[in-house]
């Protein structure tokens, strides 16, 4: 396991990587460690404004460096136009998450950001909260569907996936509500109490017909709780019967 020390020693690698690269025209810190929060076991999470047409030579290259001086190997890739997201192994399981905008594109994407060089462009509208809770209620909704679907098929592995899929489109609805992080489950151990109790039963606790019901009612109850204020959902109240 990485230590704090390590994991610092890194951080700046890749900050003097960045200042050491013409391309690079802005830097920021995102995540628990750019507002003062985290703790030993947080990843590093920095993301960079680039010139324009440069981030994929910019994503090649540092692949390149920091295997080589790091030991770092590259996992997978997230592409959220117009930012690019490489995550990254280092030895004592330390994950690098970066990403690369291109600078004209380059501002924050939500409160956890902390500008260490260079400018952000301040020219794009955020989505609205009203937004997000509608899009996480309609994934919800189609997971919940699925979820039906399959516990009817006889297909109980992929029910338990999809039900799974509806309890947590539901948390990530109270988290919104709580203004807390939604996204990676970040927020979930932070809601109260006793809105988390309302989740008892949403959890699949065997792959028997009757307990996949049962986990589904459940999650399907606490999405359109969460969701009581969206104007979508009293049409789909009818349409997705949680099974009362």
């Amino acid at each position: 396991m990485f230590s704090v020390e390590q994991r610092d020693s890194v951080r700046q690698r890749v900050l003097r990587l960045a200042e050491e690269d013409g391309r690079i025209v802005a830097a920021a810190e995102v995540g628990s460690l750019a507002v003062g929060g985290g703790d030993r076991w947080s990843d590093i999470d920095l993301t960079f404004g680039v010139t324009e047409g440069a981030v994929d030579a910019v994503l090649d290259d540092w692949t390149g460096k920091l295997g080589d001086e790091l030991g770092a190997t590259p996992l997978v890739d997230l592409v959220r136009e117009p930012t690019i997201y490489r995550v990254f192994l280092m030895p004592g399981e330390l994950q690098i998450d970066l990403s690369f905008t291109p600078a004209d594109e380059f501002r924050p994407a939500g409160p956890r950001f902390r500008l260490l060089f260079g400018e952000t462009t301040d020219d794009a509208i955020a989505p609205t909260a009203s937004r997000a809770a509608a899009d996480l209620f309609g994934w919800g909704v189609i997971y919940g569907i699925h979820a039906r679907r399959c516990i009817e098929r006889g297909r109980f592995w992929q029910a338990e996936h999809y039900i799974n899929a509806t309890r947590d489109h539901a948390l990530m609805l109270a988290c919104l509500r709580c203004g807390l992080p939604v996204v990676q489950a970040r927020g979930y151990d932070d809601l109260p109490d006793s809105m988390l109790a309302a989740f008892d039963g949403t959890h699949v606790g065997s792959l028997e017909r009757g307990a996949l019901y049962a986990a589904f009612a459940a999650a399907v109850r606490a999405l359109l709780r969460e969701a009581r204020d969206l104007p979508q959902a009293v049409s789909v109240v009818s349409r997705l019967d949680p099974l009362d």
